[in-house]
Order: C-alpha cells, then sequence, then structure tokens
C-alpha cells in the first residue's frame, strides 16, 4: 500500500467515525436554544442573537485554530495570549508607527504565524511536550504584550477603517433586516478555507495522520517534523485573524486581555467532536461547538446565573465531553 493510500485511509476513518458526535453537538445546540427561549423572552431578541455572533466570531476562530494542532494529538495553551499580542502588533503598527491599515493587518497575522512557527520548532525540534512549549509561550507573550504596551490600551482612534473589520455590516448594507457584523462573515470565511485545507490538501492529509499513527508516517518516509511546524504555524496565523476580531470590536489592543480564551477554545473544539487523543475532528463539528459555548454562557447570563455557577457548568460540560470521547473511542 503506498503512503497516500494509508493516510487517506486513516483522514476517511477519522471523518466516519465524527459524524456522530457532530449530531449530538448540534441537538445539543437546538436544545439550549429552545429552553433559554422559553426561560427568558428577552434571549431570542435581535440585539442579543447579535451579541452571540459577536461572542462566537472570536471563540470561533480560536477554536478553529486548536482544531488543527488537537488533531495532530497536540494542544495549543498561547491561543488566547497570543490573540492578544497579535492585536498588540497591529495597535504598535498603526497607532504607534501609524502606518497604513493593511499593514496592521499583515503585521497580526505574520506575528501570529511566526509565535506559531516557533512553538512548532520547540515542539517538533527540541522535543518539548506541546503542553509546556505552548505554556511557555503563553507567558512570553503575555509578558512581551505588557512590555510592549507598558500596560496600556493601545486605540485605534486614528484609524477609523479599523473598527470596521468586526462592528461593520456587509451583510446589513444589502439586507437591513440581517445585522449580521463582519466578524460573523469572517468567522465563516476562515470555517470555510479550514475545511477545504483540511479535506482537500496534503496538510490536511498529514494532519489527520500525525493523530492517528505518527510513528507509521515518519517510517513512511514523511518528513513529520516539517508538517508539524506547518500545523502550528497556520495554527499562529489563525489566530492573529482572531486579533484583528477582538481589536476591532473593542477598537483598542488590551494587553491584559486573552488569557483564558484557551480554554474555551479547547472546549468548543472537545464538544464539537475533536478527539484529544487525535486522528478525528471537523471545522463543522468546532463551529457547532463554539456556537454552544456562547449560546450557554449568554442564557445563564440572561438568566441572571451567577458568574461562579457559569464557570462551574462550564467546566462540568467539558468534563463530559471529554468523557463521551473516551466512551467514543472504547467502541471504535
Amino acid at each position: 500500500m503506498t503512503v497516500s493510500k494509508l493516510l487517506q485511509g486513516i483522514k476517511t476513518a477519522a471523518f466516519s467515525s465524527n459524524t456522530r458526535q457532530k449530531l449530538l453537538a448540534f441537538a445539543s445546540l437546538l436544545g439550549l436554544l429552545i429552553f433559554f427561549s422559553m426561560a427568558s423572552p428577552s434571549f431570542m431578541q435581535t440585539d442579543n442573537m447579535v451579541g452571540i455572533l459577536q461572542a462566537t466570531a472570536v471563540n470561533g476562530v480560536l477554536a478553529i485554530a486548536c482544531t488543527f494542532v488537537i488533531i495532530t494529538s497536540g494542544i495549543d495553551l498561547s491561543v488566547g495570549t497570543l490573540m492578544t499580542f497579535c492585536a498588540v502588533m497591529a495597535g504598535v503598527v498603526l497607532t504607534y508607527w501609524g502606518l497604513p491599515f493593511y499593514l496592521g493587518v499583515v503585521a497580526a497575522i505574520f506575528f501570529g504565524a511566526l509565535s506559531g512557527f516557533i512553538s512548532g520548532v520547540l515542539i517538533a525540534k527540541l522535543k518539548i511536550p506541546p503542553f509546556i512549549a505552548t505554556l511557555g509561550m503563553m507567558l512570553m507573550l503575555k509578558g512581551l504584550s505588557l512590555v510592549i504596551t507598558h500596560s496600556k490600551p493601545i486605540y485605534f482612534n486614528d484609524t477609523p477603517e479599523f473598527p470596521l473589520i468586526a462592528q461593520d455590516s456587509l451583510i446589513g448594507y444589502f439586507l437591513p433586516e440581517l445585522p449580521i457584523p463582519n466578524a460573523v462573515l469572517i468567522l465563516f470565511v476562515v470555517a470555510v478555507v479550514s475545511s477545504l485545507v483540511l479535506n482537500k490538501t496534503v496538510l490536511g492529509t498529514y494532519t489527520f495522520a500525525l493523530g492517528s499513527n505518527e510513528e507509521a508516517v515518519r517510517l513512511s518516509g514523511v518528513n513529520v517534523d516539517r508538517w508539524k511546524i506547518i500545523v502550528y504555524t497556520l495554527s499562529g496565523a489563525i489566530c492573529g485573524i482572531a486579533g484583528l476580531l477582538i481589536a476591532s470590536r473593542l477598537n483598542s489592543a488590551q494587553p491584559a486581555l486573552g488569557q483564558g480564551y484557551e480554554l474555551d477554545a479547547i472546549a468548543a473544539v472537545v464538544i464539537g467532536g475533536t478527539s484529544l487523543s487525535g486522528g478525528a475532528g471537523t471545522i463543522l463539528g468546532t463551529i457547532i461547538g463554539a456556537f454552544i459555548m456562547s449560546v450557554l454562557t449568554n442564557g445563564l447570563r440572561i438568566m441572571s446565573v451567577a458568574q461562579e455557577w457559569q464557570t462551574v457548568v462550564t467546566g462540568l460540560i467539558i468534563i463530559a465531553a471529554v468523557y463521551a470521547d473516551i466512551l467514543r473511542k472504547r467502541k471504535s
């Protein structure tokens, strides 16, 4: 059997094993929507729905970044602080240096990709466990964000185009009754492109293969280290897009923001059916998981549930999702 056929077989098996989890996640999302709609009449109001979409956009993009890494059987604890660091670098380029708008966008994505590349090198070449390597990156990026900004926010008042990235509504120009923010549109564009990369490219095939049986892929003559670095670099670039969205939404780069976002992102990935053991997962499932997290948080807030209990519920859901993944692995 050729290497390509072996890898394609792994990829096909991963998709088939994940179908049931996607359906379960989608049913759970519908159940939450129905429950909170009955519990509070204000839940289904347009403003609240737009707020849920805005919250899902940032977490969804971060979760997509995590999906690539987790499918390879890795983990990235730095995505939240990397998002903040990318927002800060966009602020440096646009506000501190006064450069054109497009260079700020490029800077955010470039520094995200660079940080992901460094994490990939630490993991692939220096053989540092992903948990430790990305934990170290998380702390370094958090410190760099505070040092660069002197612990003060960077505002984009001199760049009027910047808030339009997330806050404006391109769809609303054509359909005024659907004021869907651009951030949501960007989320779905990133999701479609990422799904195509994962399903239709060599990178996607190797991403699944690394998580299924890395040693078998290595023995087949594939440069495992190179593909692992590429995956982390791509994940970092996607975090750069998330940095642009959060900075545009707030019209500022907040250097202390970001820590904790990685937990919501990883939870969305796991709820959506991506296995923490690697080798299985889809972008569609991740998007559904991100919406579940946003709807749950928003619904509990509308029902005046205390923040502490919201955190407890989120933790229980993560544990339940991981246990479901374990049961699914046992059956397979």
